[in-house]
């Protein structure tokens, strides 16, 4: 290809650069005018040179990512139609989900398990059960997201006490492969920063690999939720996936690639003006497929307000069929690579991160600090902080905090809650516990209607 548009002009530094742009700004200061520091304390740059490039070698998919399709299991027909359902229309892998065992045998009917990726996530712990579904399914593509550890953050308890859920687990891990999943899904739901985010989950994966030796890494995998700071989230795909890279060698382990499983956040999601969740989770998942999400399952954009419909599932799945089909999207994986600014930012992330991985470590580790309150702690600042920015508009969420239409009424169309449900039962420890932005904005709106 011919470079003559490009010898018509003279390489110039990154100082040149900045010389010229101090020269521009007439006496302000450089540094308090044009950088951007966030809340966690990541700079952001008015301009990237090649200087911002990094280098790091990333362990993305070989392949582009799977669109899957979310299926609760109330009815085990019913969820054997919805998912075969979502097959023939476009989704490339399911996710079930069961608060209670099932007849496995009538929901995974027809279901071709060796060419089809399935998730199952469980809300209880049953190891023979778990064990039967394993090898009834008998395939490398079918993923289990059990995390005990995830339970306990959440919940509050075990599902049973600390040595029966580990005896259970081990049980699962002897006999399933991809048996375990680390939930950082949970913090980000919270309103823990990214860099935290990315710090509990490797404290998080660790704990498993101090409780079950290093060779169980080969069994865990993660799940991610993806917020609408759109290169910022693509970054924290990026910089997990060298971090996780870094601890298994220090472990002694290589060429163990992070399997990532990614939904959109509920964070910023709203029952009023909810059309608009459609734009954000549109963002959200452009952010999970070009940081490198092995399967994205996107949410409906009524998902916190309505029960499971067929209108809301198919828009979700058609966003990801429209940005993998039509945008050009179905292997974007490598598309971040070379990018000065998002090098930069994955580097700073990772680097804090690292930070906050270690800072747990040397504390007694991930499960000690869940037990001291730490953890809950340092993210409950964090979404205190986010809250007050919400309120004082610093983050907008169209609809919500501003431009809403006095008219929207939402108390007729709610058909499950959408808020915080309180829970008056006795825990081991303070849970974590995910809460949307808007809640307390749409109870009164909710209240005055």
């Amino acid at each position: 290809m011919s470079t003559f548009l490009f010898d018509e002009f003279s390489p110039v530094s990154a100082v040149a650069w900045k010389q010229k742009i101090q020269a521009d700004l007439k006496g302000a200061d450089y540094n308090e005018t044009l950088l951007w520091k966030t809340d966690e304390g990541i700079t952001v740059k008015p301009f990237y040179t090649k200087e911002d490039q990094t280098n790091h070698h990333i362990n993305l998919p070989k392949k582009g990512f799977d669109i899957c399709q979310s299926v609760f299991i109330d009815s085990e027909k019913t969820a054997n139609f919805l998912a075969l359902d979502a097959l023939k229309r476009g989704a490339i892998a399911i996710h079930f989900k069961a608060t209670k065992p099932f007849d496995y045998k009538i929901v995974m009917a027809n279901i071709d398990v060796k060419s089809v990726v399935i998730y199952f996530q469980f809300s209880f712990l049953e190891d023979d059960f778990q064990i039967e579904l394993s090898q009834f399914c008998n395939s490398e593509k079918v993923f289990f997201q059990t995390d005990i550890i995830g339970n306990l953050a959440e919940n509050g308890n075990w599902f049973f006490t600390l040595n029966e859920d580990h005896k259970r687990l081990k049980n699962i891990t002897n006999s399933c492969k991809n048996s375990i999943s680390v939930s950082l899904d949970l913090y980000q739901n919270a309103g823990a920063t990214i860099s935290q985010q990315l710090g509990y989950a490797l404290a998080h994966a660790n704990e498993y690999l101090l409780l079950f030796g290093k060779d169980i890494a080969k069994n865990i995998h993660f799940s991610f939720a993806v917020g609408s700071n759109y290169f910022f989230e693509i970054a924290k795909l990026r910089a997990f996936r060298i971090l996780w890279k870094s601890l298994l060698n220090e472990y002694g382990l290589q060429n163990y690639e992070a399997h990532i499983f990614t939904q959109p956040s509920l964070r910023n999601k709203t029952i009023y003006d909810y059309n608009v969740n459609m734009l954000r989770t549109t963002s959200e998942c452009m952010s999970a497929i070009l940081g490198g999400s092995n399967t994205i399952s996107n949410s409906a954009y009524d998902a916190i307000f309505h029960k499971s419909n067929e209108f809301g599932e198919r828009i979700a799945r058609n966003q990801l069929l429209i940005l993998q089909q039509e945008s050009y999207l179905q292997e974007a994986q490598n598309f971040a690579d070379g990018s000065y600014y998002i090098d930069s930012i994955t580097s700073q992330l990772a680097e804090k991160a690292l930070t906050i991985f270690k800072q747990i470590e040397k504390g007694g580790g991930f499960l000690d600090q869940l037990k001291s309150g730490v953890i809950q702690k340092k993210i409950k600042e964090s979404a205190q902080k986010e809250e007050a920015d919400f309120v004082n508009k610093k983050i907008v969420l169209v609809g919500t905090n501003l431009q809403h239409n006095k008219n929207d009424r939402m108390k007729n169309e709610l058909e499950i809650y959408p808020f915080i449900k309180q829970r008056n039962i006795k825990t081991l420890i303070t849970p974590i516990t995910r809460k949307r932005l808007s809640e307390n904005i749409e109870k009164e709106r909710l209240d005055n209607e």
